[in-house]
């Protein structure tokens, strides 16, 4: 049977378990038509490129398929029909590549860079340049602003008066 690989997004309001019982659905969808999931990714809440459907946001799912093409072709055809699917893309390969996509090795490497979602500085010493600030209100040092062009002090504008209100037009029958 071929082999197709297939990402689909959903809406940004479903929670990431909803988003996962999805992606079993799909499966067995899939597995009415003849075909089977041999693996799959939950690529999680991400920004998109651009709004669709008025959503900033999606939940992205990846699959990787090994079914025929009219199982595949009936699977595309509910999601595009579901609710809750935005984007659906579908996309044939020669084989699958071993081991997670690129989209979880580039955030699992990021998280390690990061040291996990922590603050954590690791062995950077702590930043000194704060602790001995003055606070924000101590400006004694700064000469007071003087030049301030040609306008006149706030205390000495003339007051703007209101624009008179236009006179009601008269009924017409």
């Amino acid at each position: 049977m071929p082999l197709y690989e297939h990402v689909f997004i959903a809406r940004q309001d479903l929670s990431s378990a909803q988003a996962e019982t999805m992606m079993t659905e799909f499966t067995e969808i899939l597995g009415e038509g003849g075909g089977q999931v041999v693996g799959n990714e939950y690529w999680g809440l991400r920004s998109m490129a651009y709004k669709i459907n008025k959503n900033r946001k999606g939940h992205y799912a990846f699959l990787k398929l090994d079914a025929p093409a009219a199982a595949v072709a009936e699977l595309e055809r509910r999601q595009r029909l579901h609710e809750d699917v935005m984007r659906v893309m579908t996309i044939r390969v020669d084989s699958h590549e071993e081991g997670p996509s690129a989209i979880v090795t580039a955030k699992n490497s990021r998280d390690d860079r990061r040291g996990g979602r922590g603050r954590d500085r690791g062995d950077r010493p702590p930043r000194e340049d704060r602790g001995d600030r003055p606070p924000r209100e101590d400006r004694g040092d700064r000469p007071p602003r003087e030049d301030r062009g040609d306008r006149p002090p706030r205390d000495e504008a003339p007051a703007v008066e209101a624009p008179a209100a236009a006179p009601a037009a008269a009924p017409t029958e």
